[in-house]
Order: structure tokens, then sequence, then C-alpha cells
């Protein structure tokens, strides 16, 4: 709220911020996407206005999300609601497979996850109305339409940034809301940067339409483990204090003249503190896991992934968000993601490439949630926009096999966080279309994961334009899953 107050309001009055560390670390909420723009005084000052902010609740659950996001949409009827009596031209190449929870059956190409179905849920039926990538992202991560179809920022802020700003004063020594990159259609929206999630190394192609980019590394890779500097896109990135305090430094400065220097020192202390503390340099480190656990996740993109995931949310990281990119041969398709028309990828060999690598690393996540004593408050979650059409179709001059944008019907896949595993919620009809049994719009996942942050969805904050925009307007949570 001090964000949207301060840009809706004509009269500023001038707070010189807090004083000491203690106040500093009030403003837990700086996600440290904010100096990826650079500084300016009226953000400093918005900064410093943070205990004034009167959208302010009692939010303590120890609760945690991660979300393995299938940027470009999967398919549902390849991976979790297979529909093997549709004509050949609906069901796809591949068989569904019996899990170890009766009733519920996978893709064949997912044995390991098959064998511990008990320990997910898998809803079918929920849908949306927006079928281009960031307005469908936009749609899903916020709870609103967009008016731009193919945004490259969200215009409402998408959940992670609402639970970063919920929470901002329960955090300490690393931040509450981190990404390998910005997604395309997300964003803070009116929150303002300072509740953008933090990036390690991030690629701003990944924000565009764009789907040919390399997968982009939530762990530590390359100069990200010898460096602590600013990138070329202006965000922050880890390992030592000394490149961190020159970095900083360099950073254009603003004229004191309204007394906000040492308001930006203040800032530069608390991204020091956050960013060069024990806490965010080991969670980063995957060399303290022993060999058997990094083995057990796989040295892939989505091993090291997940497992860095899984140790940030030990740290402390109440929202993690990561694109599950893959870089598939170039004879199988050109994207990293799940955007799988012909034109980009032979889908089923795509999966076919992908798929062992998922199962592998998502059955390890989902095995050390709970074996470490997690899963009652961590929520594992893998999903994309939307679903993908039911009818294939070759557009390639090939003849390869694709399937289109479809928000009609998605499945969503879930596991941990408290809720009740080992059942499959909803169903849609014979070819995948709709769903016809516990209809859901996607707002209900989200209501779901702030019931479970203790968020209440009534909450409003203001726009720059002053008007004030709920937190979620429709969407009751999924009781079967409470």
């Amino acid at each position: 709220m001090f964000w949207v107050r301060m840009m809706s309001q004509p009269q500023v009055h001038r707070c010189f911020g807090p004083k000491d560390r203690r106040a500093w670390l009030q403003i837990g909420g700086l996600s440290l996407g904010a100096l990826a723009t650079g500084l300016s005084p009226t953000l400093a000052q918005l900064l410093a206005a943070a205990d004034q902010d009167s959208v302010k609740q009692s939010v303590s659950k120890d609760f945690s999300v991660i979300v393995f996001w299938a940027n470009g949409g999967p398919s549902h009827l390849d991976l979790f609601d297979l529909k093997p009596q549709a004509p050949a031209e609906y069901r796809g190449e591949f068989l569904p497979v019996r899990t170890n929870v009766p009733g519920v059956e996978i893709t064949e190409l997912l044995p390991t996850l098959a064998r511990m179905a008990d320990k997910f849920a898998i809803v079918r039926s929920l849908c949306h109305e927006r079928a281009e990538h960031s307005g469908g992202t936009n749609r899903f991560l916020t709870g609103y339409p967009s008016r731009a179809a193919n945004l490259n920022d969200s215009e409402f802020p998408e959940v992670g940034s609402i639970v970063a700003k919920q929470l901002e004063t329960q955090a300490r020594d690393i931040p509450l809301f981190m990404a390998n990159t910005k997604f395309y259609g997300g964003g803070p929206a009116y929150l303002g940067p300072a509740y953008a999630p933090f990036m390690p190394g991030p690629n701003p192609r990944s924000a565009t339409g764009d789907n040919q980019y390399d997968p982009i590394p939530i762990y530590r890779s390359g100069p990200l483990s010898d460096s602590l500097s600013i990138s070329s896109a202006g965000v922050l990135a880890l390992s030592r204090r000394r490149g961190l305090l020159k970095s900083l430094d360099s950073l254009p400065r603003m004229l004191d003249q309204h007394g906000t220097l040492p308001i930006i020192d203040g800032m530069q202390r608390r991204a020091i503190e956050m960013l060069a503390s024990s806490r965010t340099r080991e969670a980063f480190d995957l060399s303290l896991e022993d060999e058997r656990t990094r083995q057990r996740y796989g040295q892939t993109h989505f091993g090291k992934s997940l497992l860095t995931c899984r140790r940030l949310v030990e740290a402390g990281v109440r929202f993690v968000q990561c694109q599950a990119e893959y870089r598939l041969k170039p004879e199988t398709g050109v994207t990293s993601n799940w955007d799988d028309h012909s034109v980009n990828s032979h889908l089923f060999n795509a999966y076919r490439e992908k798929l062992p690598s998922f199962d592998q690393s998502v059955s390890a996540l989902i095995e050390d949630l709970y074996a470490r004593g997690l899963s009652e408050r961590v929520l594992f979650l893998f999903c994309g926009e939307f679903g993908r059409t039911p009818k294939i179709a070759n557009q390639d001059r090939s003849g390869r096999p694709g399937r289109d944008h479809w928000p009609r019907a998605m499945s969503v896949f879930l596991s941990g966080g408290g809720l009740k595993m080992g059942q499959v919620i909803g169903a849609t009809n014979r070819r995948g279309e709709e769903p016809i049994e516990r209809i859901m719009d996607s707002n209900c996942l989200l209501a779901t994961i702030y019931d479970r942050f203790g968020i209440d969805t009534n909450a409003s904050y203001l726009t720059n334009a002053g008007r004030p925009i709920p937190i979620l307007t429709t969407g009751q949570p999924i009781a079967e899953l409470l």
C-alpha cells in the first residue's frame, strides 16, 4: 500500500526512515527486484514509509511454496488426464499407467511418480478464459484478466509479490520471494519493484514472447559462482560482500537535496545483510548436499533447480518460482519451454526427452519434503498458464504433431503443503475438452494458496490511479485439498 499511496497522492511528506538495523529488517518485503530499475528518492522514501502501511496483517503461518512453472502450457492429455478411449487425433501416443492409489492414473512416462501418488494430488478441472501466453500467465497468477493480450509485465500483482508484501515484516537475512527469471506476463504491477522476486541471473528474453532461450539457472552456475555483482540487467547476483559493495556504490546516486541519501545507504546495508548472509550463500551452494542426494535429483537443469528450491525454502524463502525449461535436441524442437505447437517441437518426442528427467527430479523433491518433515509447510506446484488443445494439430510442414493453447481445461499437480494428497479432483469430458465435474476457475488454486499462508484475499491495494483492488474477487479454496 505504501507504494501505491505515494504514487497516487500529489503531496508526499518526507520520512527520514528507520535508523537502526532492526528497523531495516522490518522492511523485509524488499525482494531486491527494486534494484533492477535503479534507485530514486521516491523509491527510497517509499521503503522508509513501510511502517505506515495501512494494509498490514498478522500472517504468521510457517508456510512456503515452490512453483515449477511449465511456461508455454503443459499438455494435460499427455501428463495427468489421459484419454485412452478418445479418437486417435485426441488421445496421443502415450498410455496411462496405474499408480499406488487405486483409480488414479498418469502418463506411462512418469513411472517413479506413479509409485508415490499417495504423496501428490491432481486437480483436473481448472479453467479460465485467456489463451495468450502472457495474458494467460497474468490471469493465472494474479486472478485478474489483463486489458492487454501480449503484455510483458503483469497488470496486477502476481501471487509471489502479494506474498512478499503480506509477509514483509517476517523477513530476516534472506529474501522472501525468489525466482530464476521473470515470467512473461508476470510482475509486481502496482505494488512496485520492491516486491519483484530476487533473481540471481535472469534472462530478459524470458519476459518476452521469445521461446528459444536456454534454460535459466536458479542454482549457482558459471560466473555467478564466483563473483558478486550487478548483472547487465541491473539485478543483484550472489557471492562475495566486497563485490556487492562495489557494485552498489556504482549505482546512480541522487542528489541529497531531499534528505534521501541516508535512506539509500540503509537500503544498501539491507541488501548486503540479505545477500551476503551465510544463510543466503549456503542456500545456493549445492556442494553442501551429499553426493547421494545430488545424484538422486539428477545433474540436470530440473534436478539442480529443484534441489536449490528445496534449500531456499529450508533457509526461509517463502515463495520460489522457477521455470521448468529443458533444451531439446535440434531434431525434436527449437523451444526450451512447454509451448508444444508442431512448429515448435514434436510434442511426443519432446515429452519422451524431458519427462524422464522430470520424473526423477520431481519425485526426489517430493521424497525429500516428506523425509525432512517439510511436507506440512512446503507446497510444491507444477503447472503452466493453460493446457493444450485436445485435438492434435500438424502445422509444421514436416507433419510432426503438436497441440495449441487451451485455457478451457488444464491439470495442476500439487504435493505437500499440509494438504490432502492421494486424490484426483475434478474431471474433464471424454476428449479432455472441458471440465464436467467440480468445475473451478483457476482463482480457486490461488485462494487455496492464500488460505494456507493465512492471507485475507479481501485485503485491497491501491493502483497507481488510486483505485482499490482486492487480492481476489472470486475463487474459494479447494475444499477437497483442505
